[in-house]
């Protein structure tokens, strides 16, 4: 069955964290550290939601907008050499966090540092981590230079002000220097309604967008239509 899809700063550029041990092969594939890089320090996210998401398995129906060459195109960009961030636009049900799994898989094949998180464990995280002002400094710093920072379910749930102050300062560091990749069931008008503070809110905004390719499917529901499918196969019984 067919599955869905997906600057310098005028701040001053964040420390560069210092190495660890390599990261193991099995957690590579997840966390993206390249052979090359094992010596650099990454933020170990958790587990893709779909980690054998493949180009080949998007749905390429027509009214979509995203068709194959598109994809195989993403897949196997080269993000640090392009600070570009890409935006996935898609309703509930519509397939964006497949379409982001699908990306950071080809990025992590390409041998970028890909990490993935939710929003609402993004902004936990960084909430835990103000309690260790060393561990929250270290903390900003590796998700100010992985290659490829995806964050998925960009803000359906509000932030408190000190968790977007962080994401303000992420964004800022990033700006025209490495892509930031989000997945979200609305758009920018709609971000800066849910964030706390109206002028971080139009900052962390303009980072995103205004500098961004976006990818967007319109009001199809492939939840929806993959449980339609099943209903119509002979072997469905209910």
């Amino acid at each position: 069955m067919s599955r869905p899809g997906w600057r310098n700063s005028s701040r001053t550029k964040p420390t560069t964290p210092s190495p660890r041990a390599a990261v193991p092969h099995h957690r590579r594939r997840r966390v993206g550290v390249p052979t090359h890089q094992q010596g650099r320090q990454t933020h170990p996210s958790g587990r893709l939601p779909d980690p054998g998401a493949t180009v080949a398995e998007v749905d390429y129906r027509d009214g979509l907008g995203i068709t194959p060459v598109r994809m195989r195109r993403y897949a196997a960009h080269d993000w640090r050499s392009d600070p570009t961030n890409l935006l996935i636009i898609l309703p509930t049900g519509g397939g964006k966090t497949y379409l982001a799994c699908t990306l950071a898989i080809g990025a992590c094949q390409s041998e970028h540092s890909v990490p993935y998180f939710r929003m609402d464990d993004l902004a936990r995280r960084l909430i835990i981590a103000h309690g260790d002002g060393i561990a929250h400094q270290k903390l900003l710093n590796e998700l100010s230079n992985i290659d490829l920072l995806i964050i998925d379910d960009f803000l359906t749930v509000v932030i408190d002000s000190d968790a977007a102050s962080d994401l303000f300062a992420i964004l800022a560091n990033r700006e025209h220097r490495l892509p930031t990749m989000i997945a979200s069931q609305t758009g920018p008008a709609h971000w800066v309604a849910e964030l706390p503070d109206r002028v971080a809110a139009d900052s962390i905004v303009n980072r995103l967008a205004n500098n961004a390719r976006i990818i967007n499917l319109g009001q199809i529901d492939m939840r929806r239509h993959r449980n339609d499918q099943a209903r119509a196969h002979e072997a469905y019984w209910e």
